[in-house]
């Protein structure tokens, strides 16, 4: 493998050449297909470089965003179906959402009580600094409306994943990240659809009601089929049948809803009991695929638990390639500036955090993970709440931009933190084993994909 990935570094090289004298002939369909060689072929090839190798999946979503800056036209649909719709994108981000919390587990939760402190702190810092540093960012910048109000979006969201992988290498308290994680997505359909009434309201209607369905949709629904299956892993046979019976009453739900139920409630209900209904839906259908899940890895295919970080990864690059395609020339108009605003963001909250926390009297590793849980957003829920706004090409563009950057930066100061020792003043409670496995795949995933 590593002589395929040396011989792609090759490829790489060649085609980069190839570009400088495509652009300099001014032939743009040399250039073009050269940078488009060159970005996939140093996706690949960066695992041949040690130093690098922890950035390579990071190096796809550029490359893949470099195609949609390239060839924009060919992300906007297959076979007649829109790659941006709205609805098309929301179940993508669901089925990520999904295949990243299947790595979590329901004891996980017991660190509320082990770090009530830290968890308070995070969850404080989390949804005060970034939507505050945010609305500032925006009101400086001058970006266009639509666009900023993506990245107030992206500041109010719940805090991604990718934390606890970073705390993970950062010899960070990995249990306190875990906790956090878990419990700002839990409180992220309350806490979301609030902050952007009173921070963007004056930007877009926001409506609250309809905006805590759309993350209920998107984040909770999702979150909690994974952890039902966690709970069907060592359930008795007697709660098994009464997620059987469940299961049934959703397949007989979604079979009224597809029939009859869906016109009669768009004729006679408001828009607040279709949002009812849809999400009713959404509860019964992440029923049946956690049920149809558990049955699959614990019995035909459980080479399936071990395949959905990619799945997961896979997603991620297509709402970010789709996102990027929808709005090209809004981004090349604002890239730059978009950039720098997201890198400000970003270390905004990884100051605030870690400095914030230490002030609360947390020790450091604590505050290593307070300073990721504030600093690093869930960009597939703020994608997907774009998408259901139907700003997915404008608002959707800071999560494209600021995700891949939280990437790196979260990366570079993992790093950095692991070649230093934290200085514990208490023992760090040791993780988990679900959250400590959940980094570990995500980790080889990453340098491996």
């Amino acid at each position: 493998m590593q002589y395929i990935r040396r011989g792609c570094l090759g490829v790489a090289a060649i085609a980069a050449l190839l570009a400088v004298i495509g652009a300099v002939a001014d032939a743009p369909e040399v250039w073009q297909s050269a940078v488009l060689v060159a970005g996939f072929a140093a996706a690949i090839g960066i695992g041949a470089v040690k130093a690098l190798a922890s950035y390579q999946y990071t190096a796809w979503i550029i490359a893949c965003v470099i195609a949609a800056l390239l060839f924009p036209g060919a992300f906007d649909s297959w076979g007649g179906v829109e790659l941006s719709g709205g609805r098309l994108i929301t179940t993508i981000v669901q089925l990520v959402m999904f295949g990243m919390a299947t790595q979590m587990r329901l004891r996980d939760f017991q660190g509320v009580v082990r770090h009530p402190r830290g968890v308070l702190v995070g969850l404080i810092g989390h949804y005060s600094v970034m939507p505050i540093a945010a609305v500032i960012l925006v009101h400086f910048a001058g970006l266009p409306t639509e666009i900023g109000l993506g990245v107030i979006l992206y500041g109010c969201v719940s805090s991604g994943l990718a934390s606890n992988v970073m705390s993970l290498l950062a010899k960070a308290n990995l249990a306190l990240a875990v906790t956090i994680t878990a419990l700002s997505t839990i409180a992220s359909p309350l806490m979301t659809p609030l902050l952007m009434k009173l921070l963007a309201g004056r930007i877009v209607d926001v409506s609250f009601v309809g905006m805590m369905f759309d993350v209920i949709r998107i984040t909770l629904v999702p979150v909690s089929a994974a952890l039902l299956v966690d709970y069907l892993r060592t359930a008795a046979p007697a709660a098994r049948r009464k997620v059987d019976i469940a299961v049934g009453c959703s397949v007989a739900w979604l079979a009224a809803v597809f029939v009859f139920g869906w016109q009669l409630a768009t004729e006679h209900l408001s828009t607040t009991g279709v949002n009812l209904i849809e999400s009713i839906s959404y509860v019964a259908g992440a029923v049946i695929l956690a049920r149809c899940y558990q049955a699959l890895v614990s019995g035909p295919l459980p080479v399936l638990e071990t395949l959905m970080p990619y799945a997961s990864m896979f997603g991620i690059m297509y709402y970010n390639t789709i996102t990027t395609a929808a709005g090209r020339d809004a981004l090349l108009e604002v890239g730059v500036t978009l950039l720098i605003v997201g890198l400000i963001h970003n270390l905004t909250g990884y100051t605030f955090g870690y400095w914030g926390a230490r002030a609360a009297g947390l020790d450091q590793p604590s505050a290593r993970s307070t300073a990721f849980e504030v600093g690093l957003q869930n960009g597939g829920m703020a994608t997907g709440a774009a998408a259901a706004m139907g700003m997915v090409g404008t608002a959707g563009l800071a999560a494209a931009v600021f995700s891949p950057l939280g990437n790196i930066t979260g990366s570079l100061l993992a790093n950095y933190w692991s070649r230093r020792l934290p200085k514990t003043a208490d023992p760090v409670d040791p993780p988990s084993t679900a959250p400590l496995q959940s980094a570990t795949v995500t980790e080889e995933d990453t340098n491996r994909a």
